[in-house]
């Protein structure tokens, strides 16, 4: 997997954290760069360290699997895609303006679950991780801190792009993974 790949893969896992700073922007009433910082630095540090356990998770079954990885790798990133996308049509989520801990660890944890099924995959992908988790973590700490800057300024009117964006970017990844895998690139 390339550069290339792995900034399209981290920006695909970056939208749930983008639309949630989105809405934490809203719910502020007076927006400081802390609040930008708080949450690039939550979501950010999550969105790299998911990745990172399901890579090491996968790393201790890949011997049995291997046959199989590109498929395991499609289905987890198609799922995964299909769910960002019907999420985006849900209602939105009402966020209070707090960014004590007791509030951003739970959305912290909760927009990174994907990342730790995408870790899987990287396992089977044999990618640098930490190459990939560090720029995983970065693109999701500039678009997080950039939401809350944005839904500041513009409300919810980016979010569900956002959350559909991504979902077809993990679709689309997911698909190339099998396609190559099968020969059908080259």
């Amino acid at each position: 997997m390339g550069i290339w790949e792995l900034l399209v893969l981290a920006a695909g896992l970056s939208m749930d954290a983008f639309a949630v700073s989105v809405c934490k922007g809203l719910s502020v009433p007076e927006l400081k760069p802390k609040h930008a910082l708080i949450t690039g630095l939550y979501f950010g540090g999550f969105q790299a360290l998911m990745p990172l356990l399901g890579y090491l998770l996968g790393r201790q079954f890949e011997a049995l699997i291997t046959n199989i990885d590109h498929w395991i790798a499609f289905v987890l990133l198609t799922l995964i895609g299909i769910n960002m996308i019907r999420e985006s049509r849900g209602k939105a989520e009402e966020l209070n303006a707090s960014f004590r801990p007791s509030a951003m660890l739970p959305l912290a944890v909760a927009t990174s679950i994907d990342a730790l099924a995408v870790g899987v995959t990287l396992a089977f992908l044999q990618v640098n991780i930490g190459y990939a988790v560090a720029l995983i973590g970065v693109t999701t700490f500039l678009l997080s801190a950039a939401g809350v800057k944005i839904g500041h300024v513009f409300g919810l009117k980016f979010k569900a792009g956002a959350e559909i964006a991504g979902g077809v970017v993990l679709i689309l990844m997911g698909l190339k993974i099998l396609l190559e895998h099968l020969g059908v690139f080259g």
